[in-house]
């Protein structure tokens, strides 16, 4: 249902907030030359936190950056656990008040994970 008139509906997109996510990379990036695989693998994983996290401003860490690398342009890690931490934007004149940091999370096996909240550190 539409909220009634009168009440204002909060938007999610303006909290802070930081998640854990698996995000699928093979399937992002099949089809795609060899040279091309870890960019567009690192492209892929702008887009998929730009869309969880509703901010256009989205930050890599070094550390995924180099796991993605680790094995060569060509033989990107088929998956890879992110956590995608939605933070206030301290730069003054940045358009954007929040933005996304992306970092890298090592896990054993992917067997079994979910999307899980992560209290705030």
């Amino acid at each position: 249902m539409a909220p009634k008139k009168g009440e204002k509906k909060k938007s999610a997109i303006n909290e802070v907030v930081t998640r854990e996510y698996t995000v699928n990379v093979h399937k992002r990036i099949h089809g795609i030359g060899f040279k091309k695989r870890a960019p567009r693998a690192i492209k892929e994983i702008r887009k998929f936190a730009a869309k969880q996290m509703g901010t256009p401003d989205v930050r890599i860490d070094t550390r995924l950056n180099k796991h993605v690398w680790s094995k060569g342009v060509r033989n990107v890690p088929y998956r890879i656990r992110v956590r995608l931490a939605r933070k206030r934007n301290e730069d003054e004149d940045s358009p954007h008040k929040l933005y996304t940091l992306v970092t890298y999370v090592e896990v054993p096996t992917f067997k079994g994970l979910s999307t899980i909240n992560v209290d705030g550190e």
